[in-house]
């Protein structure tokens, strides 16, 4: 059986990924103007994190899951960097917390990589 923290964590993906549903315009307000069609793109990225905390709960479909965490991470990391480049980008958020973010990431990406060995 899969620990705890696991399950904590795919709780988290899939609450995150429903909220691209009941949040849109919080994520599309944050995409970097560069990226084409933000409301299909939330969504999908919503469908994504579903999908992928559904996969952390099942052995077979665990590893295939982390890397797609792990890659979905590493492309969130965009939008990150563009809340960073002005100050309408930022969405208001202070920009010491969305320094933090950054290495966040990284953990989030640690910390999913951390059950390959399960």
């Amino acid at each position: 059986m899969a620990p705890w923290h696991l399950y904590s964590m795919a709780v988290m993906y899939m609450l995150a990924g429903i909220m691209h549903f009941i949040k849109p315009k919080m994520y599309i307000r944050i995409m970097p103007l560069y990226l084409p069609n933000h409301k299909l793109l939330v969504y999908l990225s919503g469908v994504a994190e579903i999908l992928l905390g559904i996969g952390l709960c099942f052995e077979s479909t665990r590893k295939l899951s982390i890397l797609g965490i792990v890659l979905m991470l590493s492309i969130f990391l965009t939008v990150h960097f563009y809340m960073l480049s002005s100050e309408k980008a930022s969405a208001g958020i202070p920009k010491w917390i969305l320094i933090l973010r950054i290495p966040l990431q990284f953990f989030l990406m640690y910390w999913a990589y951390y059950y390959t060995t399960l």
